[in-house]
C-alpha cells in the first residue's frame, strides 16, 4: 500500500514536471491575432503622430530592459507568461495617464488599450495562481512614466516616445511568447 502511494506521488510529480503548460489562448492563434491587432493600432497612432524633433529620446532617459527580457527568455514557461502579463499591464497603465496632448485619435488609443488588456487577461487565465511580479520591471514602468511622460509634461512628443518604447515591448513580448519561440505551450 505504501508503495502504491509513493508511486502515485512520484508519477504525478514526473507528469506535472514533464507536461508543458497548456494555454489555449496561445495555441489557438488568438495571442498572435491580438498581437497583430495592437501593433496595427500602434502603427495607426504613429501615422497620426507629430514629429518629435527637439525632445529627448526615451532611450536617453530610460534604458530598455533588455536584460530582463533575456532573463525571461531563459525562464520556465509559466514565468514567461507572468512576465508577458506584467508587460501588458504596464503598457495599459501608461496609456491610462493623461493623454490629452497625444496627437492620435481617442478611439484608436481606446481600441489599443482594450486589446492589450484583453491579451493580458487571457494570458493571466493561463497562469492560475502562479503570477510572480518582477520588481525591476515594475520600477522600469514607473521610471518610464516619471522620466518621459511627467518630465515632458505629457506632451505629444512624450507620447510618441512612449509609443515607440511600447512597440518595442510588444514586439519583444510577442517573440517571448509566440509558439515559434522556445516556449512549449
Amino acid at each position: 500500500m505504501l508503495y502504491r502511494i509513493l508511486f502515485v506521488c512520484l508519477a504525478l510529480g514526473v507528469l506535472s514536471a514533464a507536461s508543458p503548460l497548456r494555454c489555449r489562448w496561445v495555441t489557438e492563434e488568438k495571442f498572435k491575432e491580438h498581437s497583430k491587432n495592437y501593433l496595427k493600432q500602434l502603427n495607426m497612432m504613429a501615422s497620426n503622430s507629430t514629429n518629435t524633433t527637439g525632445a529627448a529620446s526615451a532611450k536617453d532617459t530610460v534604458a530598455f530592459p533588455d536584460a530582463l527580457y533575456s532573463q525571461a527568455s531563459e525562464a520556465a514557461v509559466e514565468d514567461k507568461l507572468a512576465f508577458a502579463v506584467q508587460i501588458l499591464e504596464g503598457v495599459a497603465a501608461l496609456f491610462e495617464e493623461d493623454h490629452s496632448s497625444a496627437s492620435w485619435e481617442e478611439v484608436t488609443m481606446e481600441t489599443f488599450v482594450n486589446v492589450v488588456t484583453q491579451q493580458a487577461d487571457s494570458l493571466r487565465s493561463c497562469l492560475g495562481s502562479h503570477n510572480p511580479k518582477n520588481m525591476k520591471l515594475q520600477r522600469y514602468f514607473t521610471r518610464l512614466s516619471r522620466s518621459v511622460l511627467k518630465k515632458l509634461g505629457h506632451s505629444a512628443e512624450a507620447w510618441e516616445l512612449i509609443r515607440e518604447q511600447v512597440k518595442r515591448h510588444l514586439m519583444s513580448t510577442d517573440l517571448l511568447i509566440s509558439p515559434q519561440s522556445s516556449v512549449t505551450v
